[in-house]
């Protein structure tokens, strides 16, 4: 099995929301980690070995083009207490397209672990550096969170999250 380290700098979180007045787009970069994986000569992920993961992000790293959405969103993810979300990579298998994988696992965010399951896309670069892409919908509320509310703006529960990981062999 070979460890990926995932590149902080490379890969990013971006989670979309909507509010009664416009769309919420944040940003976050500087996320750490691991993929434990073989990948096959023809790019593939071998299956056969298993695959194990991990993703974490400072939840004071996601930054919005508003301030004040920010601020707001740091202040109901309670970041001081629940500095980060994580998320474990649990089972791996083959979905229809090249590349693609259903992937199942657990979702940590303010300190309340949920269940997902979604597809991820994994390839592999000239360089061997792995990428991995995936997106997932969540209601906040799963999560013991009620949604932010700024002045007379009003989010939405069901956010979109979007992963966009490098990860380069270690060692």
């Amino acid at each position: 099995m070979t460890r990926y380290r995932i590149v902080g700098d490379a890969s990013e979180v971006v989670i979309d929301a909507r509010s009664n007045v416009h769309p919420i787009h944040q940003r976050a970069r500087g996320v750490d980690g691991f993929v434990d994986v073989e990948m096959n000569a023809d790019g593939s992920v071998d299956l056969a070995q298993g695959v194990t993961a991990e993703i974490s992000l400072a939840t004071d790293r996601l930054v919005g083009s508003n301030p004040l959405e920010t601020r707001e969103l740091r202040r109901r993810i309670d970041a001081r207490t629940h500095p980060t979300i994580t998320g474990r990579l649990d089972d791996l298998r083959a979905a229809d397209a090249p590349g693609a994988y259903n992937a199942r696992g657990v979702v940590t965010f303010r300190g309340v672990s949920r269940p997902a399951e979604d597809e991820l896309r994994i390839t592999r670069d000239e360089s061997g550096a792995l990428h991995v892409e995936g997106t997932h919908e969540f209601d906040v509320r799963e999560f013991g969170m009620e949604p932010p509310r700024v002045l007379m703006m009003r989010v939405e529960p069901i956010v979109r999250i979007r992963i966009d990981v490098v990860a380069e062999p270690a060692g």
